[in-house]
């Protein structure tokens, strides 16, 4: 057994591009590292600028909806100019709008959603590294490649557990200059291993996407990523401000908790992958929604110390991020010929969801001077997503069946 897994790891090394898969990773990781900055940095902004929770919410999910959107502009550049150049382009946007940021220093709430925006691009780097690196890979190995670039979302970690006790020492604003470095220390990486693919793999352009649309189990699949990407990186965003605000925690402290969370929610993606392939997609995303169903309405009827809250949120996590693998497990199953196209058009509307619940948990707390509201909800949303797993189960099942009675049919004559 170990002589074969020794093969397999030597065959990967061989069938693709190790260097490209290496910098498709690390711009990843510092991409998603900063694309939910200001949620580590929002204690910090809203006491200097005097936000009320509405407006923390809403600064907060501003970057992750603009990620989620421009990852549709990124997918068809790369379609156009290659990944590489793209990445490098990216990137070199990021760095000069933080860059700028630093220089003039904003001080007032309209400002900073420019720099939400630049913040955005980052995160449209889920449309540009994973093409990157799947390009240079054989399919045997694809999800092996993909899962390396992916785990790049762990940044969205780092920047929980380093902004905000740099923000406490050396203001916000510098921490957006800070950023910059560990961006430029990439780039020079990346531009000396990364390789444009000899051959890339267009998607069609937009039109290629309208017949996919027609189909409701690409709706379906849209919804299930809302939930379980966009509770991951809604709550990876608003954490911080959440732990600081209800429980009193120190922004430095506050920003470990949410840091030692999301990593959980990020390492175990493979393994809901695996639970999918183990026991099928849907029976798995069924299991993981009423758990997560369960989690959130507790968390939402209230905790009274952070000693019940963080035990919860970390299960949150853990099976919001199960759910993430065990969605895309669903893609190549229901459209093997689009997965390209439902990547793009899934991993949009995780970003949406991570919209959804950050501002939600902000207009909660303004409107009725509790989270509480803004948990129930998405509570209520993940039951709607168990409902449709089981309407979804019994369909393909039916589908399945007659797809192979057909074929004992056709066999026989």
């Amino acid at each position: 057994m170990e002589t074969g897994c020794d093969d397999v790891d030597k065959g990967f090394l061989k069938a693709g591009n190790p260097r490209t898969l290496l910098a498709a990773f690390l711009y990843f990781d510092v991409s998603f590292m900063v694309w939910v900055l200001l949620g580590p940095l929002g204690i910090s902004i809203a006491h200097d600028l005097h936000l009320n929770a509405g407006q923390k919410g809403l600064l907060v999910a501003t970057p992750v909806l603009a990620g989620a959107l421009l990852r549709v502009l990124a997918g068809a550049l790369v379609d156009h100019f290659g990944p590489r150049r793209v990445a490098i382009g990216a990137q070199i946007l990021v760095i000069a709008g933080l860059f700028l940021t630093w220089l003039i220093a904003p001080h007032s709430y309209g400002a900073l959603f420019g720099v939400a925006l630049v913040l955005g691009v980052a995160g449209a780097s889920f449309a540009i590294a994973l093409p990157l690196a799947s390009a240079w890979y054989p399919p045997h190995y694809q999800g092996t490649a993909l899962g390396i670039a992916g785990a790049g979302n762990s940044g969205t970690a780092l920047a929980s557990l380093f902004a905000p006790g740099l923000a406490v020492l050396y203001g916000w604003v510098n921490v957006l200059g800070l950023a910059t470095l560990p961006l430029i220390a990439v780039l020079i990486a990346f531009l000396f291993l990364a390789s444009e693919p000899p051959q890339r793999r267009s998607s069609g352009g937009l039109v290629a996407w309208l017949p996919v649309l027609r189909s409701s189990d690409c709706w379906l699949l849209m919804f299930f990523y809302g939930v379980t990407f966009g509770g991951f990186v809604g709550l990876a965003s608003f954490l911080t401000i959440y732990f600081n605000d209800q429980y009193s925690l120190p922004p430095a402290i506050a920003g470990s908790c949410t840091a030692f969370v999301v990593f959980v929610g990020s390492f175990v993606r493979p393994l809901g992958g695996a639970m999918a392939d183990r026991i099928g997609g849907e029976r798995a995303l069924s299991i993981l929604f009423a758990l997560a169903a369960v989690i959130f309405a507790l968390i939402g009827f209230g905790l009274p110390t952070i000693w019940f809250a963080f035990p919860a949120f970390f299960l949150g996590m853990l099976v919001l991020g199960l759910g993430n693998g065990a969605v895309f497990q669903l893609v190549p199953t229901r459209f093997p010929s689009r997965v390209g196209i439902l990547t793009g058009l899934v991993g949009m509307s995780g970003g949406v969801g991570g919209f959804y619940l950050a501002s939600s948990l902000g207009a909660a707390r303004q409107a009725t001077g509790s989270y509480g509201p803004g948990f129930l909800g998405f509570a209520a949303i993940t039951v709607v997503a168990f409902l449709c797993v089981g309407l979804c189960r019994r369909r393909w099942t039916a589908e399945q069946s007659h797809m192979s009675a057909e074929a004992d049919a056709a066999a026989s004559s």
